[in-house]
């Protein structure tokens, strides 16, 4: 009886330890060369009523902003003022990303249904790519296995971030029409991944994906080869804006800032830094998806 007393005192203590650490370990409150600002959007008693999947900026001064609760789409101003908000025609049920391109169309992965959507400013749906439900391995073309991201470069191409399950970047026209696999192979080796996490292309045309369960990030030449890894987390999105290279990682709770060369630049820390968007006027948006939290950081 004394045996068992102790073995669930220990339990009891290890348990305890456990539920004591904070979620937003080890970046909480560190210092930093941002303000920031957690009452971005003015949330409802301090939090938002569902997870904040992600955030992007169309680049002219609106804000969107996924959420697993309808209205899944919402979109504000810089200063965090409600405009207007819509849920997708019905396609949307559990999104887990959201891209503006330069068109102002909206970008959204339904990770669980293998499907990456189209939407008009409005939310109108114009373009699906997958087949919802249906899942495909790494070589099939017009399949995916829930992918997590999106990227439109301007001359409308298409990259879809496929790495929960998959390990790869699919590349297709604006049109929707396959083009090529980037990667495809899982593993820790050059050029492989460990769930793909997000990409975007430079003004080089190298492929940037975040490869977040090896902790690092891959970059591909133009061609697709393979050029080099850099030593960063990257659980949550990537941005390329002005010359640098912005890195979330979702655990760590911060954004790597790198030169082109991915030299860092600089760090900037807001707890579960999952969603990434980087507005043309620099400053950093943050979303902390379960833990349900927005931020907003600028410079000081």
């Amino acid at each position: 009886m004394v045996r068992i007393l102790l073995i669930t005192l220990v339990l009891l203590a290890a348990f305890s330890v456990v539920q004591g650490q904070p979620e937003d370990a080890p970046n909480q409150y560190p210092e930093q060369n941002f303000n920031r600002d957690g009452s971005w959007g003015n949330p409802v008693q301090g939090k938002w009523d569902g997870a904040t999947m992600w955030i992007a900026a169309d680049g002219k001064g609106q804000i969107y902003v996924l959420s697993r609760v309808a209205p899944f789409v919402r979109i504000y101003n810089r200063e965090g003022n409600f405009i207007r908000a819509w849920d997708g025609e019905g396609e949307l049920s559990n999104p887990h990303s959201i891209t503006i391109d330069n068109d102002g169309n909206a970008w959204i992965t339904e990770t669980f249904s293998h499907i990456a959507l189209k939407f008009d400013s409005n939310g109108k749906h114009l373009m699906t790519l997958g087949k919802r439900g249906e899942p495909g391995g790494n070589d099939v073309e017009d399949r995916f296995n829930q992918p997590n991201h999106v990227y439109v470069h301007h001359n409308g191409d298409i990259y879809v971030s496929d790495g929960y399950v998959n390990s790869r970047i699919v590349q297709f026209n604006a049109e929707g029409e396959f083009v090529r696999i980037i990667g495809g192979f899982g593993g820790p080796r050059d050029g492989e991944f460990q769930a793909v996490h997000g990409v975007a292309v430079d003004n080089r045309g190298r492929i940037i994906a975040n490869d977040s369960e090896n902790f690092r990030v891959n970059v591909f030449n133009a061609d697709g080869s393979f050029a080099e890894s850099w030593p960063y987390p990257s659980r949550g999105g990537i941005e390329i804006v002005d010359d640098r290279i912005y890195i979330s990682d979702v655990n760590e709770g911060e954004v790597n800032i790198l030169n082109m060369e991915g030299k860092l630049i600089d760090k900037a820390y807001a707890p579960r830094a999952h969603g990434l968007a980087v507005d043309s006027d620099g400053t950093i948006y943050t979303s902390g998806a379960s833990r349900m939290t927005v931020y907003k950081l600028t410079a000081k």
